[in-house]
């Protein structure tokens, strides 16, 4: 009998021991569990923030609940985010009677409060903006690509994803008025 089956059997144990122990290890190294965490979806409730106002208000997402509500993830140094910002004032504008609301949440870990301020300042706008100073929201909502746009129906559940932009003003319309189908 040759000894190649008993090394065979050593070899064999060994890999394994060391798989196992891979798996265990990786398996508590920092970040890991981050890729279980699937990005917010249509059809799934919004995930719930709450974020400050350059004045320091706090707004939580779960306090809107019964609004419709677009979530703006933007940037003062994107193109495609200043493109379509206007449209989105003025849609506020039409629609904020009926209960539509915009939280324009700033990703301040890739911005500055500053530039942030200045940009809301320049184009006029009057809903809320909200700071992501650490970037928590833009991890949490899975941020690929600025702009992008969450829109959330009044029982919370997201009903259409946009990612990048700059949107058209007839298509946000569409979108908001098919958000806030049904409401009183």
């Amino acid at each position: 009998m040759t000894p190649f089956p008993k090394h065979w059997n050593l070899f064999s144990a060994a890999m394994l021991l060391v798989g196992a122990a891979w798996i265990a290890v990786s398996a508590r190294l920092p970040g890991a569990g981050a890729a279980r965490l699937p990005a917010p979806q249509v059809g799934f409730p919004a995930p719930d923030f709450e974020l400050g106002t350059p004045g320091g208000e706090p707004i939580a997402l779960s306090d809107l609940r019964g609004k419709a509500v677009l979530v703006n993830l933007w940037a003062s140094w994107c193109g495609p985010c200043r493109a379509e910002m206007p449209a989105i004032q003025r849609v506020y504008e039409e629609y904020a009677s009926r209960g539509f609301v915009v939280l324009a949440v700033n990703a301040t870990n890739q911005d500055s409060v500053t530039a942030a301020v200045d940009f809301a300042q320049a184009l006029g706008l009057t809903f809320p903006i909200l700071l992501d100073l650490d970037g928590a929201v833009s991890r949490q909502y899975g941020l690929r690509a600025l702009p992008t746009s969450f829109f959330i129906r009044p029982d919370g559940v997201i009903e259409e994803v946009v990612i990048g932009g700059p949107m058209a003003e007839a298509l946000l319309r569409t979108r908001v008025e098919r958000l806030l189908e049904g409401m009183p």
